[in-house]
């Protein structure tokens, strides 16, 4: 039995060429991130439809909870002043966590795929680049990479590099080896499932063996721990990363 654990098929290429990009082609990861977009869509749109002032429904007040949620993490940890990040710290929450649960639906998950952590890293620090320089100034900015002394600039800009880098090999890393891990277990639990009852006589052992028995169950219960709580949590760090970082860069 082969067990694949290559990274996302590739459905389309386009017959040109975009200078230093190469050539542009549709991917799994990218389908998959528009099906997380629209999930994500239509359910904003669900939630948010109707609403009323006294005498709400449960759907709305889901809506609410989620919304309240969102704001005191938001503001808890950085304040009043960037209350105007919510919206994207809550967009990039949602995005994270639907595309690490789409996995449960028997998709590829498109965070198994570090193009994705390094995009959203790529944004997140340009809006900590962009902090700073607020804070700061450009000259501050530019200074900064020299203190506590000029020869330690190397190591201050190789620093600088490290925080969007770690940020998306941190969610990638995780996320992979959760389904490397599964693709694992689901092959070995086939495996067995075939030689077990590969030992009945006859026709019986012939057809049974061709059913991986096994892999009903027992998966179900890792899946708790790959999917469930592994892919809330890294959503969660990804996006408390997101606001200290950009409330350090505000406070330096």
């Amino acid at each position: 039995m082969e067990i694949d654990i290559t990274g996302a098929r590739i459905f389309y290429t386009f017959p040109f060429e975009i200078p230093i990009l190469g050539k542009l082609q549709i991917t799994e990861t990218m389908v998959i991130s528009w099906v997380v977009m629209l999930l994500i869509t239509g359910l904003c749109i669900w939630l948010t439809h109707d609403l009323k002032v006294e005498h709400i429904s449960k759907r709305q007040a889901l809506a609410e909870w989620l919304v309240e949620k969102a704001n005191r993490f938001v503001v808890g940890n950085m304040g009043e002043e960037f209350r105007y990040l919510i919206p994207f710290v809550a967009a990039l929450f949602s995005t994270s966590l639907v595309s690490n649960l789409i996995s449960l639906v028997g998709l590829r998950s498109p965070t198994a795929d570090l193009s994705t952590e390094a995009a959203w890293a790529a944004v997140v620090f340009v809006m900590i680049t962009g902090q700073k320089i607020k804070t700061n100034g450009v000259g501050g900015y530019m200074k900064s990479f020299t203190t506590p002394i000029p020869v330690m600039t190397p190591f201050n800009i190789l620093s600088e590099l490290a925080t969007p880098i770690s940020m998306a090999c941190r969610h990638f890393g995780n996320i992979l080896s959760g389904v490397v891990i599964s693709s694992l277990i689901y092959g070995a639990l086939a495996l067995a499932s075939s030689a077990l009852f590969g030992l009945l006589p006859g026709v019986l052992g012939d057809v049974l063996s061709g059913i991986p028995f096994l892999d009903v169950g027992i998966p179900a219960i890792l899946s708790i721990y790959f999917d469930w709580f592994s892919g809330f949590m890294q959503a969660f760090i990804f996006c408390m990363l997101t606001v200290m970082y950009i409330k350090g860069a505000a406070e330096a």
